[in-house]
């Protein structure tokens, strides 16, 4: 067994003990010194990274702000478009569908074998023009037995007559009664009464032997056939043997709401005569022109718009039924308008306003400053820009009427605002703007 220790020696362990535990407590001691140097050093990096990374920042922005500066001093390439003076229609617009003037359903007025079609479908045809043909034959002997009827009660009314001037004769001479004189008469009215009977059956065999022959009651296209010859048709059939619609003239109808409605009254009324234009689907190719006609007597109360018809000549046929066209009806024409394209137009908050393009340098109140505070250098044969406050009258579209801040000969831009201020120089090439779109909304 091993020997105990003495006193000093425990106190000697004991001593050592207590200052390795001394050592490695937190805090203490050589850890604690390096475990401080080490979150010192950590802080010190972030805050490096940080100022760093901020100063790296600002120098970027400084160099993209002096890119900016540098091509802001540059001419900004541009499309742009002259100011005109011409005549312009103010009109309201709707969609309309072209209707077919008169539209007619052939049908039979009498029964009969179709014997034959003397049109062909999509042909066109005149008022009056023979289109089909129903057996005659039955109608032909319901005449000439109607007319043979006739000789017969000619020939006994004729007798009948005779009869009756004889027994007056003899009822004068006291032969026979005066009764039998009164029924002879009788008889004999009664054999002219059957003459103009048999006369009234004549009339009514040749109308229904005519209406064998069916002719075109308008002018107009014959449509696609609905009966093939050598059926037999009757006059209580529902469907038709052909439609006939008339063309020339054709007419358009269309709606407009009620809010619209007293302006055209008023010019109706005054006695002008209304222009009114179809163009297709999208606006851009004009079809016709016509004439408003009337207006429907009551407002659609579902939808707040009436109906209008205008009428077209058509004389070239580019109006069909059923198509669907946008309509420009012409309240009146304003001479003389100062007309831009809608592009050009700009929005601020001082209101509407266009880029109008100056020839010669940048004047210096609008050129950018430099670092001095001094204003950059201007080509004195170059172009610039300035904002131009203007009125707009009347919207046309892709066209707009103004009403001041332009005269016509005056350069616009219509396309690269987007990069334009006030002052900015440009690079301008002139376009010619096509007129698109819809009408005014008035």
């Amino acid at each position: 067994m091993p020997s105990e220790l003495s006193e000093p020696e425990v106190r000697s362990s004991k001593q050592t003990f207590d200052s390795v535990s001394q050592a490695s407590e937190p805090g203490s001691g050589w850890g604690g010194v390096v475990r401080k140097l080490v979150v010192v050093l950590v802080i010190l990096l972030v805050v490096g990274a940080a100022i760093w990374k901020i100063r790296r920042n600002t120098a970027e922005q400084k160099a993209q702000n002096a890119q900016l500066e540098a091509q802001g001093d540059r001419p900004t390439p541009v499309l742009t478009s002259t100011v005109e003076q011409k005549p312009m229609p103010v009109y309201l617009t709707a969609l309309g569908t072209v209707t077919a003037y008169n539209t007619v359903t052939i049908k039979t007025r009498v029964d009969g074998q179709l014997m034959r079609v003397n049109v062909n479908e999509g042909q066109a045809v005149k008022q009056g023009q023979l289109l089909m043909e129903i057996d005659p034959k039955p109608y032909e002997a319901a005449l000439a037995q109607a007319k043979g009827q006739l000789v017969k009660d000619q020939a006994n009314a004729k007798n009948a007559l005779a009869e009756a001037q004889r027994y007056t004769a003899l009822a004068k001479a006291g032969v026979v009664s005066q009764e039998s004189e009164q029924t002879q008469i009788s008889a004999s009215g009664q054999a002219a009464g059957s003459i103009e009977a048999d006369m009234a059956a004549i009339d009514a065999a040749k109308v229904n032997l005519a209406y064998t022959k069916i002719a075109s009651p308008i002018n107009g296209v014959v449509g696609l056939r609905q009966v093939d010859p050598g059926n037999i048709v009757h006059a209580t059939d529902t469907t038709g043997l052909l439609v006939v619609t008339q063309l020339q003239p054709i007419s358009v109808i269309f709606t407009l709401p009620e809010d619209q409605l007293p302006e055209v009254f008023r010019l109706t009324r005054g006695g002008a005569k209304l222009r009114v234009e179809a163009y297709d689907r999208s606006s851009s190719t004009h079809l016709a022109t016509g004439e408003l006609l009337t207006l429907d007597n009551q407002i659609d109360t579902t939808t707040g718009t009436d109906k209008v018809k205008a009428v077209f000549n058509n004389s070239d046929g580019a109006l069909f039924p059923n198509q669907f066209v946008n309509v420009r009806l012409v309240l009146h024409d304003r001479n003389d308008a100062v007309v831009i394209p809608a592009a050009a137009l700009q929005t601020g908050t001082q209101g509407s306003f266009v880029y109008l393009v100056k020839q010669g340098a940048t004047p210096a109140n609008l050129r950018q400053t430099g670092p001095d505070g001094t204003p950059a250098a201007a080509d004195p044969s170059g172009s610039y820009v300035v904002t131009q406050p203007v009125k707009i009258d009347v919207a046309e579209g892709s066209q707009l009427i103004v009403g001041s801040g332009l005269k016509p000969g005056d350069q616009i831009v219509v396309d690269g605002q987007e990069r334009l201020r006030n002052g900015s120089s440009v690079i301008p090439k002139l376009t010619q703007v096509a007129p698109q779109g819809q009408g005014r909304r008035s």
